[in-house]
């Protein structure tokens, strides 16, 4: 009858009696992926440049865009926005022991070569560099003949 009931609210110290209980903490250790080969994904539209590193299999190891490298405005779509972001992008993943890549360009921003540069200038050993932006092949379909 004496005995007293230990109530829990999260984030809180675990109280029972006169005693203080230090609250769980749930940190989570990340865990670090060592990958030797990988793409390296480029899409510069006319107003940002994106890039994404992924694995073989295309699971996403890092990304950057110009926007994150703190560019704004219309002065993301520029080349020297394009080469900043793929520097800090590769700068992220420093520790993932990235040294083959292949190379996927998309669209037609002005971003397309200056980040194609600043890779090759970044050490890494670049196996293929394709071009995967959409062509349109037949067209849109004609307007009706007009009747009068």
């Amino acid at each position: 009858m004496g005995q007293q009931k230990a109530t829990t609210i999260p984030g809180e110290a675990v109280k029972v009696g006169a005693q203080t209980a230090p609250a769980p903490t749930s940190k989570k250790k990340k865990s670090r992926i060592k990958v030797a080969r990988g793409r390296i994904c480029v899409e510069s539209t006319y107003n940002n440049t994106i890039v994404t590193i992924t694995d073989v299999n295309g699971n996403v190891i890092g990304w950057g865009s110009a926007g994150r490298t703190g560019f704004k405005g219309s002065k993301k779509s520029t080349p020297y926005a394009a080469q900043k972001t793929m520097e800090d992008a590769l700068a992220r993943l420093k520790d993932v022991g990235l040294t083959e890549v292949d190379v996927l360009v998309k669209g037609i921003g002005t971003g397309r070569e200056s980040a194609i540069r600043a890779l090759q200038g970044s050490g890494l050993n670049i196996l293929s560099i394709k071009d995967r932006t959409p062509i349109p092949h037949g067209g849109v379909r004609p307007k009706k003949a007009r009747r009068v």
